[in-house]
């Protein structure tokens, strides 16, 4: 896959950083000394952690060097690390981290079986796993992306669109992996309700994210004629409100989990 694209992410930075706002206000901790953002993206959501722990070393990961660019013109007084959330952990030798945040970034990141108890054992005691994920795979945006892949002249192209991304687990599933581990866990899920311009405004939002990958795959010519049925069927799928606008609704689940002291 190409890489990502830190301007048309951030087109709709408001709407993405809403709930990684939301996230952190969950976050039960009065301080921290140290903090990481996995999945960092532009920076945006690490400008949140730098605001809220003035005093904490904040280090943001991703694997886009791209994204990593922006973050850095962004945030300089923050540390910025290329990794693999998948085989991330924190520095050999160094304290415990009292915050992991993944905001928008572990439905990219296969076997959360495993994935989220091991970052949660990461944290020193008392520490916060915070995770946030778009929980969409069946909204109109995304089943028509797969509609489309499944369709000549595209399929051949793209292939088993099925490991494009990481399918969530129920949210008890989730509590379940860390009930029993933790002193508190908060779990919940929000459909945020989008007003956009036009189809081919929710096309550019979904072509920043969930898009991109089965793009990726495409010939320049295919990715043309997928992009313009695509949108054909979006407009289909989203009907114009009284205000002229089309509302996309944009579920996300979001874990805020606590280590015993």
């Amino acid at each position: 896959m190409s890489d990502w694209n830190p301007a048309l992410y951030s087109r709709y930075e408001d709407e993405r950083t809403r709930p990684a706002q939301e996230l952190l206000a969950r976050v039960p901790l009065v301080t921290a000394a140290r903090v990481f953002d996995l999945g960092c993206g532009p920076g945006n959501s690490t400008e949140l952690l730098a605001r809220r722990f003035p005093e904490a070393a904040v280090t943001g990961t991703d694997n886009s060097e791209a994204m990593l660019v922006s973050a850095r013109k962004r945030l300089p007084v923050a540390a910025f690390e290329l990794s693999d959330i998948a085989s991330w952990q924190p520095g050999a030798g160094d304290a415990a981290p009292q915050l992991i945040y993944a905001n928008a970034a572990l439905q990219w990141v296969p076997d959360h079986a495993a994935l989220i108890p091991r970052l949660f054992a990461a944290l020193a005691p008392g520490g916060v796993l915070a995770v946030q994920m778009p929980d969409n795979r069946d909204e109109p945006t995304h089943r028509l992306m797969r509609e489309l892949a499944s369709e000549a002249p595209w399929k051949d192209a793209i292939g088993d669109y099925s490991r494009l991304r990481t399918e969530l687990f129920s949210i008890d599933r989730y509590y379940d992996l860390l009930a029993d581990k933790a002193a508190h866990v908060d779990v919940w899920r929000t459909a945020y309700q989008h007003p956009m311009a036009s189809a081919a405004a929710i096309v550019e939002w979904v072509r920043a994210t969930g898009l991109k990958p089965f793009v990726d795959r495409l010939p320049p010519e295919l990715q043309a004629s997928y992009l313009a049925e695509y949108e054909r069927r979006v407009a289909r799928a989203y009907p114009v409100r009284t205000d002229g606008k089309l509302l996309l609704a944009f579920p996300r689940m979001f874990i805020v989990a606590q280590r015993k002291s």
